[in-house]
């Protein structure tokens, strides 16, 4: 039998996946720090389960990386997300990626990326 979905959780971690989202496109170190957990772990084709201090070390994002995401698809699944968003740059790159988020007491304990193809003006690259 199938777990019950809780249709407010489901929007409790839909809001902690926008302002996750948000806090990443916006360069909001601080609202980021207060989303993801102390024992928080990234794992993406580049990153090897790396820490939180190494995570904001390699990952977050300069004003020389600007760009724009969009949220296309977040999928709830008891306290876990898949989230499928399109970033563009100001310089005409894109790419699809999707995140798998894990969610203990309100934060984000662990996020593993999985990335898309990247194009470059429309051009798969």
């Amino acid at each position: 039998m199938g777990r019950l979905k809780s249709p407010m959780q489901d929007n409790k971690l839909t809001g902690l996946v926008h302002a996750y989202f948000g806090a990443y496109e916006s360069e909001n170190r601080e609202a980021a720090e207060a989303l993801l957990a102390d024992d928080f772990i990234f794992t993406s084709p580049n990153d090897d389960a790396i820490d939180r201090a190494t995570y904001f070390e390699r990952c977050w994002p300069s004003n020389e990386a600007a760009r724009e995401q969009q949220i296309e698809k977040i999928v709830i699944d008891g306290d876990k997300a898949f989230v499928t968003y399109l970033c563009s740059s100001a310089g005409g790159k894109s790419f699809r990626n999707t995140e798998f988020l894990t969610f203990v007491d309100g934060r984000i304990s662990r996020v593993d990326v999985y990335f898309g193809a990247s194009y470059q003006d429309g051009v798969l690259q």
